[in-house]
């Protein structure tokens, strides 16, 4: 059974993060995109209908992705796709393999990839929008410091005592990427997205 399939997973705010992971990748204008996290599936086919080719890895063989294991060790060769999009993995990871699954990433693609990792906290969000203007929103994330306790999901997350945003960052600046860009979807304040570049 896929855990990842229906309403109650994908609310609209989750699709929004869909959204945001299927325009940050083709923003790469990929020809071939490696999905690290195969979930309900969604991502690669919108992008299938985009005319990219796809392949997906998951460590969950119930899932039937296109290749069978862990982002820490995959079985590709070097730079053999365009970019890579893993969205809400790497927390499953202990934070001792964020930086070895990075390198990894790294290695395979050609350009760069989209990660989106859980960020922990409360959010503010401010939304102006009056007519024949453009809307202006903006939102800020309040620190509120928490232990993580691991629950059998997620090792850790980004907010929380220990994973503050810049340890997240230096990580991925040491794994060899450049960060080009981050932001958390206005829709969803719970996923943070980073735009890394080789």
């Amino acid at each position: 059974m896929n855990d990842y399939l229906g309403l109650n997973y994908d609310d609209k705010n989750r699709w929004m993060s869909y959204w945001y992971q299927a325009k940050e990748v083709l923003s790469f204008n990929p020809r071939s995109v490696l999905i690290i996290g195969k979930g309900n599936g969604l991502i690669p086919e919108y992008l299938k209908l985009n005319s990219v080719k796809t392949v997906t890895l998951d460590i969950n063989e119930s899932l039937n992705p296109d290749v069978v294991a862990s982002v820490t060790q995959m079985p590709f060769q070097d730079g053999e796709f365009d970019a890579a999009i893993c969205a809400q993995v790497l927390e499953h990871l202990p934070y001792e393999d964020f930086g070895k699954s990075l390198s990894e990433i790294k290695r395979v693609v050609k350009n760069g990839a989209v990660v989106s990792l859980p960020h922990f906290g409360p959010a503010i969000r401010f939304l102006w929008k009056l007519p024949l203007f453009p809307e202006i929103k903006f939102l800020i994330k309040i620190p509120y410091p928490k232990k993580h306790i691991y629950k059998g999901e997620h090792y850790w997350e980004i907010g929380k005592i220990g994973y503050p945003l810049k340890k997240i960052k230096d990580s991925m600046k040491r794994s060899g990427f450049s960060l080009a860009g981050d932001f958390i979807v206005f829709e969803n304040p719970l996923h943070h997205f980073f735009i890394l570049k080789k």
